[in-house]
């Protein structure tokens, strides 16, 4: 495949897309785990916050998400700039926009594959933890946390491969992710079949290192699997 003095363009772009997915996946986990905190929690209120987090986030297209938060994040920065006395234009960037807005499309998905994973535990090690007097937060985190990892990791690793082709949306904003950079390179040479199809080949390569990654961590996190080895 001749990409005509293009390739750097493609390897850059494929750096700038791993970036994204990867920042997008810790910010995205964060949202998801608060998320489902919230959907599982004591308080009516803060049921119906995550309740209508959820609903509200993936009835929407992500692509629709990224336009607003980019041009309606620099309209909210201005704002608040007014109130301040500072007139000049605001632009938020095109990656940190990417960014927030992957984050909390991956956060509604991840927060039901959380809430799941926490469901499927057995009740009684809440009660059993409380009976030795730990606190209700001292049991999610040294109980109960270590124990979601590894139920919710099959999901988890497939919402990260969606996380990754969807990182392409935010090349409408003017980031120089990979899609972008195969645009520029096929409106440049005028063929287009070319530098999407290398395109392809690259996202599909990064889906297969996500995947053995994903399969790797379920396998270390699964004691049968450990012992099976051994």
């Amino acid at each position: 495949m001749d990409l005509q003095g293009f390739g750097h363009l493609l390897v850059s772009g494929a750096w700038v897309t791993l970036q994204l997915a990867l920042a997008s996946l810790f910010v995205g986990l964060i949202f998801g785990l608060i998320g489902a905190s919230a959907k599982l929690s004591r308080f009516r209120f803060a049921r119906w916050l995550g309740t209508l987090y959820t609903t509200f986030v993936r009835g929407i297209p992500e692509l629709l998400l990224v336009l607003t938060i980019y041009f309606g994040g620099s309209m909210l920065l201005m704002g608040i700039g007014s109130w301040f006395g500072y007139d000049e234009y605001i632009e938020i960037s095109a990656f940190v926009a990417g960014v927030a807005a992957l984050s909390v499309a991956f956060g509604a998905y991840a927060t039901e594959v959380f809430r799941a994973a926490i469901q499927e535990l057995p009740k009684g090690q809440w009660e059993s933890a409380y009976a030795l007097g730990m606190t209700r937060r001292k049991t999610f985190f040294r109980i109960i946390l270590p124990q979601v990892w590894r139920l919710a990791l099959p999901g988890l690793g497939n919402l990260f491969q969606v996380l990754l082709k969807d990182t392409a949306l935010v090349s409408v904003v003017g980031l120089d992710e990979l899609m972008r950079q195969a645009y520029v390179a096929s409106g440049y040479t005028k063929e287009p079949f070319t530098f999407y199809m290398a395109a392809a080949f690259i996202y599909l390569g990064l889906t297969v290192i996500a995947t053995c990654i994903t399969m790797l961590l379920e396998r270390a996190s699964n004691p049968a699997a450990r012992g099976a080895r051994a």
